[in-house]
């Protein structure tokens, strides 16, 4: 394993010394998307689906509360017992999208939010594949700050600008083919502490040594005292634009 792999492996299970922050900061997904992601053919409906790097379970209540028959699973404990705690009638094990803990020929969706780039994509497509049904489905979903706007683009240049993100080109090996993909804008109300909380449930914040961290929250803390937009706001609306792709086994 390179340095650069050993990193990134260490980023991806980072989360679990701030799964309360994490919680309390994430931004869950807009109901347009996940219907997106979800969005029936004539011969074709979902109904038990896997979330797959389920986190703290921001996407999969969203897929509980459409009555749909949901399985989480996520590598970290940490998060897991968040998710418990919310949802205690969902069924959360431990496992890895290059290992999922499930049966073959399981599941008719499989969705992977704001996780997909942390995984193998080569032995995670084999192993959604294996646990997918025949016609069965996959979906990305990534919620990306909108920076357009000033306060948020100088809250990227803090921790990090996304703008590229949104302009990805999503390619998933096979046998996943002919990957759609959809666009949703939408804003995210939450307190100046959730913003904090956000950045400090950051991968990078995480594992950035404790002077670089502390440094990090304090240049937030400076931007919510002092920018015309946020100071004395009570409130803030952060906008996102959540990128979605589908696509299902052989592209039928």
């Amino acid at each position: 394993m390179t340095a650069a792999d050993r990193g990134k492996k260490e980023r991806s299970l980072s989360f679990g010394s701030q799964a309360a922050a994490y919680e309390r900061g994430r931004p869950s997904y807009p109901p347009e998307a996940v219907d997106w992601i979800l969005a029936s053919s004539p011969d074709s409906r979902v109904r038990d689906v896997l979330d797959l790097g389920a986190g703290t379970g921001k996407l999969t209540s969203r897929l509980v509360e459409r009555g749909l028959n949901v399985v989480a699973v996520d590598p970290i404990a940490e998060l897991l017992d968040v998710l418990r705690t919310t949802l205690p009638d969902t069924p959360a094990l431990l496992g890895t999208a290059e290992q999922i803990p499930l049966p073959d020929n399981s599941i008719d969706a499989v969705l992977v939010a704001q996780a997909w780039h942390w995984f193998d994509p080569d032995r995670a497509a084999a192993e959604i594949a294996r646990v997918l049904r025949p016609g069965g489905r996959l979906g990305l979903l990534w919620n990306v700050r909108d920076e357009r706007l000033g306060w948020v683009k100088e809250f990227g240049h803090i921790v990090g600008l996304e703008h590229d993100w949104a302009n990805r080109t999503i390619v998933l090996p096979a046998p996943f083919t002919d990957v759609q993909t959809h666009t949703v804008e939408w804003t995210n109300y939450i307190t100046p502490q959730a913003l904090i909380d956000y950045v400090a449930s950051r991968s990078y914040c995480i594992t950035s040594p404790a002077e670089a961290r502390t440094r990090t929250l304090d240049e937030v803390r400076t931007l919510l005292a002092t920018h015309p937009s946020l100071a004395g706001a009570e409130g803030i609306a952060l906008p996102y634009i959540t990128v979605c792709a589908r696509a299902v086994i052989g592209g039928t």
